[in-house]
């Protein structure tokens, strides 16, 4: 069984990857913009663009949804909440109710 490793694309960086779906998102910069601390570093990038789309940069935005409303965005799956859910208990905070 082979496997493709899908086409070859250039960001607007130069970066050279491929991809074999229609996922724009260099995995290079992707890498490069990670945050090395604080709750977002915890997360997949999907979910990360999901929160950072919604304006949710600091456990205090975070802290103004219910778990139902976080898991509506696309990018956002239930293995994040146990990590978003630490990260607020950390913090003396927690989701709305």
């Amino acid at each position: 069984m082979t496997t493709s490793k899908g086409s070859l694309r250039v960001c607007n960086n130069g970066h050279e990857y491929y991809k074999s779906s229609d996922c724009p998102v260099c995995p290079t910069c992707e890498q490069e913009r990670k945050p090395a601390n604080g709750f977002l570093s915890k997360l997949s990038a999907p979910a990360r663009r999901a929160l950072e789309h919604h304006g949710i940069i600091t456990l205090q935005e975070l802290a103004t949804y219910s778990e139902k409303e976080i898991l509506q965005f696309h990018g956002i799956g239930p293995a994040s909440l146990p990590v978003l859910r630490t990260s607020l208990e950390e913090s003396g905070l927690t989701f709305k109710r």
